[in-house]
């Protein structure tokens, strides 16, 4: 029985996928095989040396050690794609609060809500203190072109915007999803000075933190407005509010706010709601424990942030996974002490991922305790089970 271990409250439709005669699912427990989290921080969590697996019901995971996990062959997997569509409207709700000042003219109605008979004149007089442009012929620029960054390019085209996209590692199957319409930048500073609206839709990372700041502030098209529901992170808050006050940037729309950002009268400060929907959280909780229950059963890998997708029909009796550096003969060397052994191969795959190598290996034979404890001393392997 495998011991899957919750760190957040998460939805049933994922929970009800692990069935009771295989797994135990609680909060807390002792040696759990995996972890299933939505938020909670791992960083600074002593993760038991059981844990085979972790599993991020959402697409952002900077709140998982992956480097240190990776180091222990712990695969690490999110649910990118789950929750796209409650993001995309929550963009395109922005896109809208962008424009048209429609916060603002809430907050004034409600401020004259004492006027009784007053009210609706007031209303039509007031109103055209609230006038924004519509979006329609406006220029969008989406930076990331992954499952969210193609919906909103796709639904901002629908709404008669042009659409410019940087993206150069966009997937086969996004730019199958990408409407052809959509203009490609060949690169970010290309796009900057051309846009009305950018969205962005990155994960944070070395290569992205902070990217953007006052050198990019000052290449894009003066009184742009940014939306940012990817990562806070991506900003050089500083450079922002300068830029913001200079009127470089027209405004900011962020579901990461901060203390200075709250502050600023050209921010839009939105609590982090961009997958606060019960299909996102139904979405992502389904695909978390289908992932996690593919990996502890079969060994299967999809959707992981630090090892290779690995896939093999399993039509042998016993499987052998196998973690290890990526280096040479370690499939070799592998197939070597399993010879020894007796044991047959029938199917054997190899993937790696930088650094990391993986092998879902199909035998004959059952291999022994002894066997497995052989392989597990072959300098470079980092772990090893059967299933």
């Amino acid at each position: 029985m495998f011991k899957i271990q919750t760190m957040n409250k998460i939805s049933p439709v994922g929970l009800n996928l692990f069935t009771r005669d295989n797994y135990e699912v609680a909060s807390e427990l002792p040696n759990p095989d995996a972890i299933l989290v939505r938020s909670a921080d791992l960083n600074k969590m002593e993760i038991p040396a059981s844990v085979k697996a972790i599993a991020r019901a959402g697409a952002g995971y900077n709140n998982i050690p992956v480097a240190q996990c990776t180091e222990k062959g712990i695969v690490v997997f999110n649910t990118p794609g789950a929750n796209a569509n409650a993001v995309k409207e929550l963009v395109i709700t922005s896109l809208l609060l962008a424009s048209r000042n429609i916060i603002g003219g809430i907050e004034w109605a409600k401020s004259i809500a004492d006027k009784a008979d007053e009210v609706p004149d007031l209303i039509e007089k007031g109103k055209s203190k609230f006038e924004g442009p519509e979006i329609r012929g406006k220029t969008l620029g989406v930076v990331g072109m992954g499952a969210i960054g193609v919906m909103v390019a796709n639904d901002a085209l629908a709404l008669g915007m042009n659409v410019i996209g940087y993206d150069p590692f966009i997937s086969v199957e996004a730019a199958w999803n990408l409407s052809r319409n959509v203009t490609r930048a060949e690169t970010l500073e290309s796009m900057l000075g051309k846009v009305d609206y950018l969205t962005l839709h990155l994960p944070l990372g070395e290569q992205t933190k902070g990217m953007f700041d006052a050198d990019k502030f000052k290449a894009i098209k003066p009184g742009a407005k940014i939306i940012n529901l990817a990562r806070g992170g991506l900003m050089r808050d500083a450079d922002l509010l300068a830029a913001l006050n200079e009127g470089k940037v027209g405004l900011y729309i962020t579901d990461f706010p901060n203390a200075e950002l709250l502050k600023c009268d050209k921010v839009i400060s939105i609590p982090h709601l961009g997958a606060s929907t019960p299909e996102a959280e139904e979405n992502c909780a389904e695909m978390a424990a289908k992932q996690l229950i593919n990996y502890l059963e079969y060994g299967e890998i999809v959707n992981s942030v630090n090892f290779p997708k690995s896939h093999l029909e399993k039509n042998s009796p016993h499987r052998l996974l196998v973690a290890n550096k990526n280096i040479p003969n370690m499939v070799g060397q592998i197939t070597t002490i399993l010879a020894e052994g007796n044991i047959n191969i029938t199917e054997l795959v190899n993937h790696h991922r930088d650094d990391i190598a993986y092998n879902i290996i199909d035998t004959e034979q059952e291999i022994t305790p002894a066997l497995l404890e052989k392989i597990q001393t072959v300098d470079g392997i980092i772990r090893v089970r059967t299933v």
